[in-house]
């Protein structure tokens, strides 16, 4: 009887150690990696205030705002002294629309971000990497995409040989 209960005891030590040593699927805190709640992500909602009359409260929108709401970029723009009002104001300000209308010079295409998406996916489609980058979960992101990035030190000379101010830039070392 004791021989039984000994291994008893050992089984569910042995079953409690295991299942401690397990991953958690929860949005438990890892304390071993330091990633846990975004504690700046919690913006408390601004308090109810009971209008004098009804007929003050603004007209309700679908998928709209509400006075509640918290508005912490708004919030930070009258802090530093800037305008709610502009803030709020729907549409591009008119110090903007000479920007916006160089960029849409060409047209603008409404569903860019789909067309995009799509040819990026087949980009990456072709440039998956070799079989065991593939088995070893090995990234091929940089490889894949080396072609396409711009390499800033020969970019910066480039500009500077076509006499280019690049006033952000270190000042050229003569030698």
């Amino acid at each position: 009887m004791a021989k039984l209960n000994s291994g008893l005891i050992v089984i569910l030590l042995a079953t409690l150690v295991v299942s401690g040593c397990s991953r958690g699927t929860g949005k438990m805190m890892n304390l071993t990696s330091g990633s846990g709640p975004d504690e700046f992500a919690i913006v408390p909602s601004k308090p109810l205030v009971m209008p004098d009359t009804y007929a003050e409260l603004p007209a309700p929108t679908p998928e709209g705002t509400n006075l509640s709401d918290p508005t912490p970029n708004r919030d930070a723009v009258v802090a530093l002294g800037g305008s709610g009002k502009r803030y709020d104001a729907a549409g591009v300000p008119r110090s903007d629309q000479g920007m916006i209308a160089a960029a849409t010079r060409y047209g603008v295409s409404g569903n860019i971000r789909t067309t995009l998406a799509a040819e990026d996916l087949e980009f990456r489609k072709k440039n998956k990497g070799r079989v065991l980058e593939r088995l070893f979960n090995v990234t091929t992101y940089f490889k894949a995409y080396e072609e396409q990035s711009l390499d800033r030190y020969r970019e910066l000379q480039r500009l500077r040989r076509k006499g280019v101010r690049t006033p952000a830039a270190p000042p050229e070392e003569r030698g």
